[in-house]
């Protein structure tokens, strides 16, 4: 299944469960650094009704493969952004990802593609990836993302430079918390305590 909002799918799945009908079994869905507003609904979806995940565009087109030149011109030559003429423009967030990609692989003594593939790799959920390539040299910087394998620092900071704006379900939910336990350490987590409520007895509400 591709294409589709979570709560369609999860329409499906649930008739499929009621009905004894074969479910759908993968979620194909861009996802990569720069494409990571699945992990709102989709993802956590996906994990629900146990659909595998399949990314495409693990390399945002091109531009996490580390040839894009940001001193000008056009994308370089053989990527899927060169076709579209993309003027090398970066903003501050593609910017800080890309030196972060260029850092770690220096540390593992890779690409940058390859450390880019081996974030979505590791992302909960996926089952493989779609990878796009045109020549044997790019073939194997993909494969190589196999043998690089991110220390949990360097996913924190991945995911920290790539995280994507909170929407209204997941900002809401962090602020729900206040009302479920708000002061209360709950699996590691205090959240702040309700402004309506400081001042209340115990025991008088």
């Amino acid at each position: 299944m591709s294409y589709a909002p979570a709560w369609k799918i999860a329409q499906v799945q649930t008739m499929a469960a009621l009905k004894d009908w074969a479910p759908f079994v993968s979620l194909q869905i861009e996802y990569s650094l720069l494409q990571r507003s699945v992990e709102d609904e989709l993802v956590p979806m996906a994990a629900e009704f146990g659909l595998g995940i399949t990314p495409w565009s693990p390399l945002k087109g091109g531009l996490l493969s580390g040839k894009y030149n940001p001193s000008g011109g056009n994308q370089n030559a053989g990527t899927r952004l060169g076709d579209t003429g993309r003027k090398a423009t970066l903003s501050d967030k593609e910017e800080a990802i890309l030196e972060e990609l260029r850092k770690i692989s220096v540390t593992h003594g890779s690409t940058v593609a390859a450390v880019a593939l081996s974030w979505v790799i590791g992302r909960p959920g996926v089952a493989s990836t779609i990878i796009g390539v045109r020549t044997k040299e790019q073939l194997e910087q993909n494969l190589a993302a196999l043998e690089v394998k991110l220390s949990s620092e360097e996913i924190k900071a991945l995911d920290n430079l790539s995280a994507p704006a909170a929407s209204f379900v997941n900002s809401y939910g962090e602020a729900a918390k206040m009302f479920h336990h708000g002061g209360i350490e709950v699996n590691g987590y205090r959240p702040a305590v309700l402004p309506l409520t400081k001042n209340m007895v115990p025991g008088k509400y």
